[in-house]
Order: structure tokens, then sequence, then C-alpha cells
């Protein structure tokens, strides 16, 4: 059976922040990210985990990180390429753990969005534009966009990050910066949309993070995994719903049930609910990489 891994306890390393899914310890030179199997819904973390997702996140962070062709920050996930002192706990980390290079980051989420689907949706069902940005009349929604958009928004410590326009990354990082954040981003969504229709997905939208390392823009966080992307089985795909999609919808669904009141401290999920959401974690990374995650 698969153990689960809501939070890492690792004598001997300087652990530096927790955040809703990742544990991150300072290794002096690098950062070790630890990726635990905690979910979160509507920005409150569940009490229990859900067993392979931790593994799923950053197995597939490293799969993209290979396959994309551009700066990033993994050095390895490979746990017996890392330190001693993260080596000595292999067991816990193998298959979670990425060492990666320090990064100056930018304060805001990098969004591409090929799909009207989500805050995009509702933003144009108020105001004909996503961001700002005006769109044909007469779109559905989940609606194929024209070009992809690119659609920043605040980096949020609590709560909901926010959508802003581009004018406003350009005063926060500099005109130029923002123009390579932009290009970046939509490059990168364009190049991982085409790869993922050849599986039969649709990724219909996704945020990226970037940093600066030795003075260049680099992919860092997580990349184009089912928390920070939405993807949906072409099967299902038809405009005018929102299509099912490979992430934690389960368990939104099950928060919505019982009317959960969107606070802190999140319920314990049932046993059919994490059951199914597991499922569908492995079923993305096995139709997205062609392989298996096994205990």
């Amino acid at each position: 059976m698969e153990s689960v891994l809501v939070k890492s306890e690792l004598a001997g390393l300087n652990l530096v922040s927790r955040g809703k899914v990742r544990d991150m310890y300072d290794l002096g030179e690098t950062l070790l990210i630890v990726t635990t199997d905690r979910i979160s819904a509507f920005d409150v973390v569940m009490a229990n985990g859900v067993p392979f997702k931790g593994k799923v996140l950053n197995r597939l962070s490293a799969f993209w990180f290979g396959f994309l062709g551009v700066p990033h920050h993994m050095i390895t996930c490979e746990v017996e390429e890392m330190p001693p002192g993260v080596r000595r706990h292999a067991e816990v980390l193998r298959d979670r753990a990425m060492l990666v290079k320090k990064a100056k980051t930018f304060p805001v989420e990098c969004v591409a969005r090929g799909y009207l689907i989500g805050s995009g949706w509702k933003d144009y069902q108020a105001t004909g534009t996503v961001c700002g940005i005006p769109l044909p009349k007469g779109l559905q929604q989940a609606s194929k966009l024209e070009r992809p958009l690119f659609t920043p928004s605040t980096k949020a410590e609590k709560g909901h990050d926010e959508n802003i326009g581009f004018d406003v990354v350009a005063r926060t990082v500099g005109k130029e910066t923002a123009e390579a954040l932009r290009d970046l981003t939509l490059s990168i969504y364009t190049k991982a949309a085409g790869y993922a229709e050849t599986k039969g997905v649709i990724l219909a939208d996704t945020k990226f993070e970037f940093g600066l390392v030795d003075g260049k823009v680099t992919l860092v966080d997580e990349v184009l995994t089912p928390d920070s992307s939405r993807y949906w089985p072409r099967s299902g795909y038809r405009p005018g719903i929102s299509p099912p999609s490979y992430d934690k919808q389960f368990v939104r669904d099950y928060l919505e049930s019982i009317k959960f009141d969107k606070k802190p401290p999140g319920p314990a999920l049932p046993e059919d609910v994490v059951r199914k959401t597991t499922e569908k974690y492995l079923e993305a990374y096995r139709v997205l990489t062609g392989r298996e995650l096994r205990a």
C-alpha cells in the first residue's frame, strides 16, 4: 500500500517554508523541494493527503523540465544524486524530492489561456474581455480562443491570486523583462499544448513561475502539473460545458456537497473521494508521459 506524506520532517536539514503542498529546505548553494501529498481546495489544505499526488506532481514537473528545452531550475530529482544529508532520507523522499538551483523569483504568476474557462469565462461573461483583452462576441464556455492569451496575476501568499494587466507586470519587473516573461509563457504553453494533443489531451490553461538564476530568466517551481494546469481528455470535450478534467474536481465537488465554508481547517476527505482523486492524478501522469508510477 502506498504511504501518504502529509508533512516532511527531515532531521539535519534546514526547513525554510511549508506551502500548501511543498516543503522547502535550504541546502546552502541549492534548495530541496519536497512535494507532499497534501491537497488544497478553495485555498484550504485538507486534513488528509492523497496517495501518489506528490510523486505525480514532482515526476511530471521533471518530465516537462526535460522536454521543454528552456532554462529551468531543476538539477535532479534522483535522490541517489543528491547530497549525503538528503540521501539518508531516501525512503521518504524517493520520487517526491527535487534538488534545484536558487532563483530570485518574479512576483507574478504567468498564466497562459488557450480556452475560455474558469475565471476567464466569468470575466468574459461580465465584460466581454479576459484581463482587459477584448474577445469576439458569442463565445461559449470552454470555447477555444483564436490564439493563446497571456493573462498574468499577482502571487498571493494567502488567499486568491488576482488578475492583472500586462502594464502592471511591466511596471513591476520592467518592460523588457515583462515582454520576455510573456513570450516565454506563450511559447512554452504552445509547445506543451501541441505535445498534449498527441496524447489525446487538451491543455486548456496553465500558470508558470519564473525567476533569475545567474542573471538569466529561468522556469522554476512546478510546471504543467494537474495542480497548475487545466487538462481535459479530448474525448470529453465540447464547447458550452465545463469539460471533465484531470485534477481535484472530486474534492471540490465533495466540499460543495457538504457546504464547506471554505475556511481553515479543511475536513478529512472520505476514502472514495481520495481514491478517485489518486486515480485521476495517476492517469494524468500515465497519459502524458507514457510511464507508470508504482509504490
